[in-house]
């Protein structure tokens, strides 16, 4: 390799083998803030705190202080760059999943409910869902999406006296699957309790308590796809000896945390049609979670007329 010139005072090379140019440090080539600030600001986002206590923290450690859009968008991307860097891998579970749902309040108005379902094995969180309502059509979605994953359908699946389990655990995996109705204060050995996901739906918790809005569904599902990732992959357990669940899959994987995830080389191309789908407006089809909520009615139009200026519409109230 030979040195290939300087660009914005940061020294280049160039090798003769693969054709390409590069520098030696890990940050972002035409990134203008260390990826030490990233990581752990993502980072930072993920374990509890939110955009304000971010951007204090970056302040009064770092002498940095971005703005909550910046924080935002480094959240973005890196959500974006983490689901699809785990997208591929298949963890080894066992048989036995529990699955539960939590209400969150999302903005002091709309409730949401959370659908998850874990691995008692491995604690391996298999498929997480987001819905308006606790329905049978949103149960069987979440069986869909565990069995996806893991290749596989569990032989039982606890779950509590929710009705929605009762047709989604059937639709989804028919009599192959045995549905096992408990609740957490059952004893773990008679094989009712659901302790485990009640303990990782209080993880949750802590977590959205300190987001005050969603600006919308696709918003709310990038934090599901991020914190799946958090979970399975960057989150020790006290249970499993300090391992992740991820680790105790059986999965081999060598990005352990959201600093190394930031020195994974991304091409110029592919970060720029990132960049694109994230700045551009949402389409009209994309609702709002403010509107989510409330029944959508057609607008009343009266007569169009000619005016000086051009064609305008008589409303009743100029009538």
């Amino acid at each position: 390799m030979v040195k290939f010139g300087t660009y914005k005072g940061v020294q280049r090379y160039y090798c003769k083998s693969c054709k390409r140019k590069f520098k030696f440090d890990a940050d972002a080539f035409h990134g203008e803030v260390p990826s030490e600030y990233v990581s752990s600001a993502v980072n930072m986002y993920y374990t509890g705190m939110s955009i304000n206590e971010i951007r204090s923290h970056l302040k009064q450690e770092r002498g940095y202080y971005p703005s909550k859009a910046v924080v935002f968008g480094w959240v973005q991307k890196y959500t974006e760059l983490a689901s699809k860097q785990f997208r591929d891998y298949h963890p080894q579970v066992g048989d036995i999943g529990v699955a539960d749902e939590t209400m969150i309040d999302v903005d002091g108005q709309h409730k949401l409910w959370f659908y998850d379902i874990i691995d008692t094995k491995t604690r391996y969180l298999l498929a997480s869902r987001v819905a308006l309502s606790r329905t049978t059509h949103d149960a069987e979605m979440l069986m869909r999406d565990a069995q996806s994953r893991v290749g596989k359908i569990p032989k039982q699946v606890i779950t509590d006296q929710n009705y929605s389990y009762l047709g989604g655990i059937e639709k989804a995996y028919g009599s192959d699957t045995e549905h096992v109705q408990g609740n957490p204060f059952k004893t773990k050995d008679t094989g009712e309790s659901t302790s485990q996901i009640e303990r990782f739906h209080g993880t949750l918790k802590d977590r959205t308590k300190v987001i005050r809005s969603f600006r919308d569904f696709e918003t709310l599902k990038d934090f599901t796809d991020g914190w799946l990732v958090y979970y399975n992959y960057f989150k020790p357990h006290l249970s499993l000896n300090g391992k992740t669940p991820a680790e105790q899959a059986g999965i081999q994987y060598n990005v352990k945390n959201w600093a190394d995830l930031t020195h994974i080389p991304v091409l110029k191309q592919d970060e720029i049609k990132s960049h694109k789908a994230r700045t551009l407006p949402k389409p009209k089809f994309k609702i709002p979670l403010d509107n989510a909520f409330k029944r959508k009615r057609k607008p009343r139009l009266g007569k169009i007329h000619y005016a000086r200026r051009g064609v305008g519409i008589t409303r009743r109230t100029d009538r």
